[in-house]
């Protein structure tokens, strides 16, 4: 049986699912016996957890919802992508809550461990922000990107399975140079030692990503910077769609909100013209709609009929909802 307070540090882990737990159940996951696991679910109430019981034959124990917010308890992977998810919000992602991203991501890494202090780190360290809008992109396995964070910082060669648009799979063997974030999606930037040229990779097509111990003299990235490489790379592959819209809002408000991805200009004092070159059709419908006004699509027309389709699986969601048509 492990000591009180690792076995309370658990039983509070558990109770953070915010899942209902079998009174039975949950003792026999702690390995203790209901008794003790009372005795201990009274001491988190003592610290001013709120766990609620149900009694009887089908009792148990969730953790409710609290007046203040009492210490969280987070594995190492949790904490990780904690940080990934602050730094990307601090980078702008997220209107409005970059400031208050900042601080709270220097309050987590203060009080890391040392070897979750040093992935989040080399992550910070390492990755270039983009200033043009990405789509929304697939998510990444924190672990995964950590290890290639590393590599960056380390100057250490890595070795990883890739997969292809196409779905066709490689081994690469590359000395990687930077990470690059464009709204939700994450690309590395390295030399690929195989190809003997510069290679942009999307980090969720990477599989079992490791750094084989060697270290390399970084070499001269043939563009401005990583996140101006990412972005003549996917000009190159992918369709443009030139965006136009006419906004029933000041310019200087819609600049401040959307002005880091798109042209701007005023047509009078209450609207504007909004003009931004897009790879995903996904980026101009949010951004649009993050602008709390009424807007018109000028083009192109696969935009308004990719609205109008979110819109009619928005309405059935919200009849659903309200049991309309029932």
């Amino acid at each position: 049986m492990a000591n009180t307070s690792t076995r309370i540090i658990r039983l509070l882990s558990l109770l953070q699912t915010h899942r209902f737990w079998p009174g039975g159940e949950l003792a026999e996951r702690l390995e203790v016996s209901v008794r003790t696991l009372r005795r201990d679910v009274d001491r988190l109430r003592e610290l001013g957890y709120p766990v609620r019981a149900q009694r009887g034959v089908d009792g148990g124990y969730q953790l409710a919802a609290g007046a203040a917010l009492p210490p969280l308890v987070i594995d190492d992977e949790e904490a990780v992508a904690l940080a990934v998810g602050l730094q990307a919000a601090a980078q702008g992602a997220v209107e409005g809550i970059a400031e208050s991203s900042v601080r709270v991501l220097a309050k987590v890494t203060q009080v890391m461990p040392a070897r979750l202090r040093r992935r989040v780190e080399a992550l910070r360290e390492v990755t270039v922000p983009a200033d043009w809008g990405g789509s929304v992109g697939t998510g990444v396995d924190p672990a995964v990107l950590t290890v290639v964070a590393l590599a960056c910082r380390d100057t250490e060669r890595l070795r990883f399975d890739y997969t292809a648009a196409d779905g066709s799979r490689t081994e690469r063997h590359v000395e990687p140079h930077r990470l690059v974030c464009p709204g939700r999606r994450w690309y590395l930037v390295a030399y690929d030692l195989t190809r003997q040229d510069w290679r942009s990779f999307r980090v969720d097509r990477l599989t079992a990503p490791h750094g084989t111990g060697d270290r390399f003299r970084p070499r001269a990235l043939p563009a401005t910077d990583a996140a101006a490489f990412v972005r003549g790379g996917i000009e190159k592959t992918a369709s443009a769609f030139p965006v136009e819209a006419l906004v029933d809002a000041p310019a200087a408000t819609v600049r401040e909100r959307i002005g880091r991805w798109s042209t701007v200009e005023e047509l009078d004092a209450a609207h504007c013209r909004v003009r931004m070159t897009a790879y995903s059709l996904d980026w101009p419908t949010m951004a649009l709609g993050l602008l709390d006004a009424d807007f018109r699509i000028v083009g192109p027309l696969e935009l308004l009929d990719h609205v109008h389709e979110l819109a009619t699986r928005f309405r059935r969601v919200t009849s659903a909802g309200r049991g309309e048509g029932s």
